[in-house]
């Protein structure tokens, strides 16, 4: 191997829901340094508060791990750990600038035996075609001789408490065999569900781009069937019911696709496709079905005002965040239903447990952040778009939030059956 435990010293660059969870285990085994550009994200986790929600107080005040967003503190690692965001433009293309920014700020700091492991979903090729090209601008070290490359991708879903960077099985490559060597010691001192070594760097950027596209297909098809049943007037909830009762059915649900993984990851893979001139007609379709679930949801509400007669001014969205019990707003698709909502003159009011602490993110200024237990008999209709626990543990008092006449409108069918629920 390249070093001994004594000698590795990690550096994780990002410190972001990926990155801090892993600085955090790491440092329980190894010396560990954090850098983020991001001073604010910076002094908060010194002050041991982590907004997204992913690493305890407590995990925060014992870690040894040493943070800044002053880059010197790379100087004293000999191993880099990349766990930055990769998004996508307006135009659903690859947004690597962060990952280039990084790479080349990396280039900087390599020496003899350097080893730097990517984390961030790409797509395949990603890593040999764009990052190591940047790392090798650095004249005085040869890659593979002097400095080795892997690709270890993330697998955490934010807000899950069960899976986390422990007992998720981790992907591992790398650019040659004494530097994968390095790279799966190095994880199986924290990973305790087991390490799957991947044939290439390739193989591994393309698992991790399939898992999240795969969830988004099956999702949009349940997003397609549930616009037919409605039509139908039969309950996608009691098909989905009989239907599981097969035991190979993959029992997805009909639901608003965000955030910065399911919704974004398709779009790096149908990239590589056409760059091999391939059409991506499946993985797009759905995309196109999950991007306008939204339009049909927003439809629904309408409907559902105007067949019961109730006013377009006592709304009240329940869920802002783009998945369940997460703080993380990045690509919620409820700010599209809203919008939505709003052009068709409904008036809404807007809660969620985690807006107070995130109200300076919060885009729409014109909306009232509702504190929904100081409420009684208030709204004509409630929209549950994220079923967050905190919601479902307090359905009793959401009924209480209701005029005589108000319905809830839970489309993801969380709540337990009333008559005053409409589900799907």
């Amino acid at each position: 191997m390249l070093f001994r435990d004594i000698d590795t010293k990690i550096a994780v660059i990002g410190l972001g829901y990926v990155g801090l969870p892993l600085a955090v285990e790491l440092a329980k085994k190894f010396k560990v340094y954090g850098f983020d550009i991001n001073k604010q994200r910076i002094k908060n986790i010194k002050q041991n508060y982590d907004e997204t929600g992913e690493v305890e107080k407590k995990k925060l005040k014992k870690t040894s791990a040493i943070i800044s967003s002053d880059e010197k503190i790379l100087l004293n690692a000999n191993v880099f750990i990349v766990t930055v965001p990769t998004g996508i433009n307006k135009k659903n293309l690859p947004d690597l600038r962060i990952l280039k920014k990084s790479s080349t700020l990396l280039s900087k700091y390599i020496k003899k035996k350097t080893l730097i492991i990517y984390e961030s979903t790409v797509y395949p090729g990603c890593t040999e075609e764009i990052c190591i090209p940047i790392l090798k601008k650095n004249k005085k070290f040869k890659y593979n001789k002097d400095f080795f490359v892997g690709y270890s991708p993330e697998r955490i879903s934010p807000g899950d408490k069960k899976r986390n960077v422990t007992n998720i099985t981790k992907i591992v490559s790398a650019s040659n065999k004494k530097a994968l060597k390095q790279i799966k010691h190095i994880y199986s001192k924290i990973v305790k569900s087991g390490i799957y070594v991947a044939p290439s760097i390739k193989i591994a950027e393309a698992a991790k781009a399939i898992e999240n596209t795969q969830r988004d297909l099956n999702i949009g098809l349940m997003n397609e069937l549930f616009v037919f049943f409605n039509k139908i007037k039969i309950p996608t909830k009691e098909v989905l019911k009989a239907a599981s009762t097969k035991w190979n059915f993959l029992n997805f649900h009909p639901g608003l696709v965000g955030g910065h993984c399911i919704g974004v990851d398709p779009y790096y893979l149908t990239n590589k496709y056409k760059a091999v001139n391939l059409i991506p007609s499946i993985i797009l379709s759905g995309r196109k079905t999950n991007n306008d679930f939204h339009k049909f949801i927003a439809r629904k509400v309408d409907e559902i005002i105007k067949d019961n007669n109730l006013s377009k001014k006592k709304i009240l969205v329940m869920g802002y965040s783009f998945k369940e019990n997460c703080p993380d707003y990045r690509n919620t698709r409820v700010y599209h239903l809203i919008m939505d909502l709003q052009k068709k003159k409904i008036k809404l009011k807007i809660h969620d447990p985690y807006l107070q602490e995130n109200k300076d993110n919060f885009p729409f200024k014109n909306l009232s952040i509702e504190s929904f237990e100081q409420h009684q008999n208030k709204y004509d209709l409630i929209i549950l778009t994220v079923p967050h626990k905190i919601y479902l543990k307090k359905q009793n008092k959401i009924l209480n939030l209701l005029t005589n006449k108000g319905l809830i409108y839970d489309f993801k069918s969380k709540l337990k059956n009333n008559k005053r629920i409409i589900q799907f």
